[in-house]
């Protein structure tokens, strides 16, 4: 590798925020998880929940579990960068890991829903890139949350009466990936979140490096 092309990798950006959100069951955890393995550069928010822990779950890595009382008092103090309230149990973003992990060239990924991604539109649109990840079919849909073996036929049932109106707002996102297969998707989320680093406006030594080089004319 050259040189020159050394110093170009080397230019700083800032980091991007990542949003994955799709109707449950459609692969939005099994993609964000894969791309949280493949590549270092990108990592998870955790999000604060007021829903109990599921088995396999860790405190920290998977959610940070807290209390109705605690979360009020997060949204109250302006600690959430967005917050919404999904199947009766309510979600947030922490706000300060996020800020410092963009201004240090990090890139952050949101495994959050549409409601979510409406509030980070409104606070850091520059920052933004939304990807809704749609199934091949709502049999198939079915299938996975069935597969899964999580959730009692009635949450089943709520999921699937809901994932209309969640997929109703497919519009508002940046990319749309449908989830046929799961390898494939995952290469065009890869595709995505590629481009988008390269981006003029996230490259903030860009305008330094263009002047040395107009310099060694």
């Amino acid at each position: 590798m050259t040189a020159e092309r050394t110093q170009q990798h080397a230019i700083a950006r800032r980091g991007l925020m990542l949003v994955l959100s799709s109707p449950s069951g459609a692969g939005k955890t099994t993609l964000s998880r894969k791309l949280l393995e493949a590549d270092p550069a990108v990592e998870l928010s955790v999000s604060v929940t007021t829903r109990k822990q599921r088995p396999g779950e860790i405190d920290g890595r998977d959610y940070h579990f807290i209390d109705a009382a605690r979360f009020e008092a997060m949204v109250k103090q302006g600690e959430l960068l967005e917050s919404a309230q999904v199947f009766g149990h309510r979600y947030g973003t922490p706000r300060a890991p996020v800020e410092a992990a963009l201004a240090n060239g990090h890139d952050v990924l949101f495994d959050i829903d549409w409601q979510g991604t409406q509030q980070l539109r409104e606070t850091a649109y520059h920052d933004l890139v939304s990807i809704f990840v749609l199934p091949p079919s709502m049999s198939d849909l079915e299938r996975r949350l069935r597969r899964r073996a999580q959730d009692p036929d009635d949450v089943i049932r709520a999921r699937m009466a809901t994932a209309a109106d969640e997929m109703s707002h497919w519009a508002e996102y940046d990319y749309v990936v449908i989830n046929t297969d799961i390898d494939r998707a995952f290469k065009e989320v890869q595709t995505i979140l590629a481009a988008e680093r390269l981006k003029r406006e996230r490259q903030t030594e860009l305008s330094d490096f263009v002047r040395r080089l107009q310099a060694q004319l």
